[in-house]
């Protein structure tokens, strides 16, 4: 493959971030293809509609986050074998990958739109919005299968060191979404109805353009339809390293998911104002996320090829560089969130509700910088048990009681209910240090494969 990146010689913060523009770019087409819902149907439509697609975007954010954590698992995998210069191997672990994620897509495309009332009730969708709430899940939860071959994409040619060809997927995507918002919540006024078909249509012709794309391309090995089968060792081996993620990744959702049932029980203009924050939140966490997928890649090459102490190298370019950003990112949330809100509404109270609970989310960005690149840096080494336990203590031991406890508070804040997660961060970050210190203890090797 000819954009192929190989990160186990030469410079590190080069390639690094050639590796990570892509990432970065495509992060942000992703979350522009989530804001244009927000931000169309909070300036075509209702308070309500604004409710209804957050929380039902959060619940099918969450489910997409899950199958995306299982697919970091062929990632990994892919990535070690080139690393281990075994490339041969990639068209036998594409081929079960394709087997077991559209399996699963095509179960799930069956079953979200049955689930979808109890899902909102769950989330104490706001009365006004419960309906609405229940449509989209049901039309977004039936397109599955399309939004598991979309992020599959991704997943596959990150593990090759490639991250211009997911970039283009998301591209696709995203120019078809903003046509379909505005022929369908502007245009038609469809409102919740429109976001959700805009959503799922624009991921489907994304996927089968990325098809025809990818088809012409030479990729390092050798993939025949034959390959296209059941191999259970391979897929062991991929949910080996993917569950891990996976459970943390769905456990984390559900923290959040709770302390949006939280705030959806106290108003529609407190539940429409964390929506907003949250689409916002996508945005200034950009260059931490990018740097957290690209740290996968470039520590599961280097594993591979035993390079333990480039790895390490490369883990603290990231940080730093990432911090920068975070400072950045911190100024703007914490000072400026009003106008960041007042892109995605044009409610004057759910702007105001949006501003303060992202005043917590500032101070996040400047502690996600470390926990981020820990967490792909740990993910890259195949340690993805780890990811989950610190990630699992994170949500269940300080987010969701932090923000429980917040709301009980009188009068009730957003800000104080926000400050959950970078309390979170903290304990993360904490134990991804003490969890370093003791794999680097004497006795334990500082080089090569032995290292972790």
């Amino acid at each position: 493959m000819e954009k192929r990146i190989d990160f186990t010689s030469g410079r590190i913060v080069g390639p690094l971030l050639k590796f990570a523009g892509p990432v970065l770019l495509a992060l942000f087409l992703q979350a522009m293809y989530g804001a244009v819902d927000l931000l169309i149907v909070g300036k075509f439509a209702s308070s309500a509609d604004v409710s209804a697609v957050s929380t039902g975007s959060q619940i099918m954010m969450t489910i997409t986050n899950i199958l995306s954590s299982l697919c970091m698992g062929m990632t990994i995998l892919l990535g070690q074998k080139i690393g281990e210069k075994r490339a041969e191997e990639g068209g036998r672990i594409v081929g079960s990958g394709l087997v077991m994620f559209l399996t699963v897509g095509i179960v799930l495309s069956f079953v979200l739109p049955f689930l979808a009332p109890q899902l909102a009730g769950i989330m104490h969708a706001p009365e006004a919005a419960y309906d609405l709430t229940v449509q989209y899940i049901r039309i977004c939860g039936g397109g599955a299968v399309v939004i598991i071959a979309y992020n599959l994409i991704g997943g596959i040619f990150r593990g090759l060191g490639d991250s211009n060809t997911p970039l283009v997927t998301v591209l696709i995507a995203c120019i078809f979404n903003i046509a379909g918002d505005l022929t369908l919540v502007a245009g038609f006024h469809m409102g919740t109805a429109g976001a959700a078909i805009a959503t799922v249509a624009a991921q489907l012709i994304s996927v089968v353009i990325s098809y025809i794309l990818i088809s012409k391309k030479t990729l390092p090995f050798e993939f025949r339809r034959k390959m296209v089968r059941w191999d259970g060792r391979i897929i062991r081996r991929i949910l080996i390293l993917g569950t891990p993620i996976a459970v943390q990744d769905f456990l984390v959702g559900v923290s959040f998911l709770v302390i949006l049932a939280i705030v959806n029980s106290i108003g529609l203009t407190e539940s429409a104002g964390v929506g907003v924050a949250e689409k916002v939140c996508a945005f200034i966490m950009l260059v931490p996320s990018a740097f957290m997928q690209s740290m996968s890649a470039f520590v599961a090459q280097n594993r591979g090829a035993g390079k333990m102490d480039r790895a390490m190298k490369g883990f603290r370019s990231a940080v730093g560089i990432s911090f920068a950003f975070g400072a950045l990112m911190f100024y703007l949330a914490f000072f400026h969130g009003d106008l960041l809100s007042g892109i995605f509404s044009k409610d004057r109270q759910v702007i105001l509700a949006s501003a303060d609970y992202l005043k917590a989310y500032a101070v996040d960005c400047l502690l996600t910088c470390f926990l981020f690149c820990f967490i792909g840096f740990y993910n890259g080494m195949g340690k993805t048990s780890f990811v989950m336990m610190q990630g699992i203590l994170g949500a269940f031991a300080v987010r969701v009681p932090v923000s429980y406890l917040m709301s009980r508070q009188t009068p009730v804040s957003l800000f104080h209910i926000g400050l959950a997660t970078p309390c979170s961060t903290a304990v993360q970050i904490t134990l991804c240090f003490i969890y370093l210190w003791l794999l680097r203890r004497p006795g334990r090797a500082t080089s090569g494969r032995s290292f972790l």
